[in-house]
């Protein structure tokens, strides 16, 4: 399906608009926000289940494909460019702390009471 650099997330972008518009997704409401949160939920439900139930590595990294798919539809059909919200967030993150919480390592913004 790529007929470019596969590692571009141009062209990984491009081929979710591709699919966006072989389906007419704009115009059959599968652009509209709330239905992409429920799509995207309903991935993270099948990469738990990957997780919980043993699943091979394949089938985990299907699900997560899958996830990522929606997370760049949701960027195109919000208008927004997800390389870029990426980036800014990675430099945010890396000028945070981290703490040990219940045994396991949390990077946040921690706000002490």
């Amino acid at each position: 399906m790529n007929d470019g650099n596969q590692d571009s997330f141009a062209a990984m972008r491009e081929a979710v608009q591709r699919f966006h518009d072989k389906h007419d997704l704009k115009n059959h409401g599968g652009e509209e926000l709330v239905y992409r949160v429920a799509l995207m939920a309903e991935e993270l439900g099948e990469i738990s289940a990957c997780i919980t139930k043993g699943r091979s590595r394949e089938a985990l990294a299907e699900e997560c494909a899958d996830l990522l798919i929606l997370l760049m539809g949701t960027a195109i059909s919000a208008d927004f460019a997800l390389d870029r919200a990426f980036w800014d967030k990675m430099e945010a993150l890396m000028k945070r702390s981290s703490r040990m919480v219940a045994g396991r390592i949390r990077v946040s913004e921690f706000r002490d009471s």
